[in-house]
């Protein structure tokens, strides 16, 4: 049995070219290609990361198994053994819009013979037989691929909304603040101000002498990469419609771990989550997870500490402009 994380499912399904692009750039995965083709990338690298599927990993896959993964992709997942696997490695490696009888008739015979030999078609007979079989198959296999079914795009997952988060994410009422819903037009990946950015990683960094060097180095690091951090939570947002709770919460920490982010350790995690919070709110966030345990007490603790160093900032910037008055006098 395939096990997925159904919320970044449901946002890929959900989501249009512009943001899957920039949750492919906050992955360090290719941006290239139509929507479809975008989708069908995250979803093999993000949700099915675990998976072999190169042709041989698809040969190796039973029939249930091939069901359940093309549902995943959101296509087709009926037909025999072989049409499933045909059409999963389709999906995975071609363009529907492109795979028309131009396209073969362009493909030199050598990839066309490779073609054949993915597709299980055999390899004998001339350029023009070896076109008119792979001609048969996309044929056959109609609009099956390419394209995740209308109602994933328009809905995503039916057991992915406000009734039924609690089988996911657990969320307490009262953990829960309602705060007003932002215009619908808000761009949530229009980037901060920079006072914002930089109050944000100043959070990441203060106060971490009470830290092991462990968690203090962590911090550090991904304080480098805030620029990183605020795309990624703008990215969330939009495919949420602008909502950020706890499911979001968990959502950007499975981003950051897969992208390598030292987030093991729970004080990391806390100050990240802090962090995030505030950009979130910064970009205009529907709701948010008011915490009351460790996150709470963090947030108290810098409102203080950001505002000194606010001001500190602030200071040093007015000495940096007399010095250059002074200096044009």
């Amino acid at each position: 049995m395939v096990t997925v994380d159904r919320v970044l499912l449901d946002q890929l399904y959900r989501s249009r070219l512009m943001t899957l692009r920039e949750v492919a750039e906050s992955n360090d995965l290719a941006k290239n290609g139509s929507v479809e083709v975008l989708r069908a990338r995250l979803i093999r690298h993000l949700v099915l990361n675990g998976e072999d599927l190169s042709w041989e990993g698809i040969q190796a896959l039973n029939h249930e198994e091939l069901g359940a993964v093309l549902k995943i992709f959101g296509i087709k997942s009926s037909g025999s053994h072989k049409e499933r696997r045909q059409r999963l490695w389709l999906h995975l490696n071609f363009d529907s819009r492109r795979m028309r009888v131009e396209y073969l008739a362009e493909m030199e015979r050598e990839k066309l013979h490779d073609l054949c030999q993915k597709l299980e078609l055999p390899l004998t007979g001339t350029r023009t037989v070896l076109m008119g079989r792979v001609s048969g198959v996309l044929n056959s296999q109609g609009r099956g691929w390419g394209q995740i079914k209308k109602s994933l795009k328009r809905n995503g997952l039916s057991d992915i909304d406000s009734s039924n988060n609690e089988k996911i994410y657990p969320i307490k009422d009262e953990e829960i603040i309602t705060i007003e819903v932002p215009n619908e037009n808000i761009d949530f990946l229009e980037p901060l101000p920079l006072h914002v950015m930089e109050d944000a990683k100043d959070t990441l960094t203060s106060g971490t002498s009470n830290l092991d060097n462990r968690d203090s180095n962590d911090l550090k690091n991904i304080s480098e990469m805030v620029d990183d951090l605020e795309r990624m939570i703008g990215t969330i947002l939009n495919g949420h419609g602008g909502r950020w709770s706890e499911i979001e919460e968990n959502l950007l920490i499975r981003l950051a771990e897969r992208r390598g982010w030292p987030v093991t350790q729970q004080s990391v995690r806390v100050r990240l989550l802090l962090v995030a919070s505030r950009l979130a709110e910064e970009k205009g966030c529907s709701e948010f997870t008011s915490q009351k345990t460790e996150l709470g007490k963090v947030n108290q603790q810098y409102k203080i500490l950001n505002s000194s160093e606010a001001m500190e900032r602030i200071r040093s910037k007015m000495t940096e402009a007399e010095q250059i008055l002074t200096g044009l006098r």
